[in-house]
């Protein structure tokens, strides 16, 4: 089977490709901007993975640089791949763009570490949960508007199931569990959902219990995504109101790798968690 791809990991991929071969030409961004009637603002875009070259000025910088036959043709496919639309666009006025870039980083992932303060993670959310998350917004959407966010955590959940599915391990604080989104009955199916998912081969569930104390994930939730192609680097993703932030610097990405370790060893073990989880959910009947 080939390995699944994103437009966004392509993207990324093809970024640090040339970002290389101009180092390795010798050239400047300026000189490359100047052979391309651009801006030089312009090809750091292209070499940050910020914006996606057009195919025809991807073939430009390959023939400035000297590249030609397979290496040559090998870069032009991974342009057009870069390019071409995610299952996700139909929902682009849904999906802020700083998430639509996670969800496509999510979509080629291999292994992904979740760590979640206060709620349950988008990707293991019921329906009902989804919408009862999304309804305690400040400005409240309207329904069709509901139903399409709904749409999205549902089929960014198909990963989970699918053939080329990624290692999922997720540690939940206690607060997570706890916390009635959306109702009792709501909270209960949502618990009897963790439980589901957490018997699947491909997912490991814990708890960080109230009792563990301080730890070093009290500052924020965060998901570290790594890849099936070793020239991708793995990514940090940390979200907040507004925004969020993809850290890719190797010390970065080893502070939060560091922060999952020890996350994991104070939470519960997978079997404990799952006796506390199903405690929660028997105090909710």
């Amino acid at each position: 089977m080939s390995p699944r791809t994103s437009p966004t990991a392509r993207r990324r991929r093809l970024a640090a490709e040339l970002r290389r071969l101009r180092k390795a030409a010798g050239l400047t961004r300026e000189q490359v901007a100047e052979a391309l009637s651009c801006a030089p603002a312009t090809i750091t875009r292209f070499e940050i993975a910020r914006s996606g070259p057009r195919v025809g000025e991807v073939a430009l910088m390959l023939e400035l640089y000297g590249i030609s036959g397979a290496q040559r043709d090998a870069l032009l496919k991974m342009a057009k791949e870069a390019r071409r639309r995610g299952w996700w666009h139909p929902y682009s006025d849904t999906i802020p763009t700083w998430f639509e870039t996670f969800v496509s980083l999510e979509e080629e992932a291999a292994t992904i570490r979740t760590y979640e303060c206060e709620l349950v993670p988008g990707v293991f959310q019921t329906d009902g949960y989804a919408r009862a998350t999304i309804l305690a917004e400040p400005v409240v959407p309207d329904a069709e508007e509901v139903d399409r966010r709904v749409a999205v955590r549902m089929e960014r959940q198909k990963r989970l199931t699918g053939e080329d599915a990624p290692t999922f391990w997720a540690v939940l604080n206690e607060g997570a569990i706890r916390r009635h989104v959306g109702g009792r009955p709501t909270m209960r199916d949502q618990l009897q959902r963790l439980t589901e998912l957490s018997r699947l081969n491909n997912v490991t569930l814990q708890v960080l219990p109230f009792e563990a104390g301080a730890h070093p994930g009290m500052d924020s939730a965060f998901n570290i995504l790594e890849f099936p192609e070793r020239a991708d680097p793995a990514v940090v993703y940390v979200e907040y109101r507004a925004g969020s932030l993809y850290l890719e610097d190797q010390p970065e990405v080893d502070t939060y790798n560091a922060i999952f370790d020890h996350l994991r060893a104070r939470a519960l073990g997978p079997d404990e968690s799952l006796v506390l989880i199903a405690k929660v959910a028997e105090d909710l009947t």
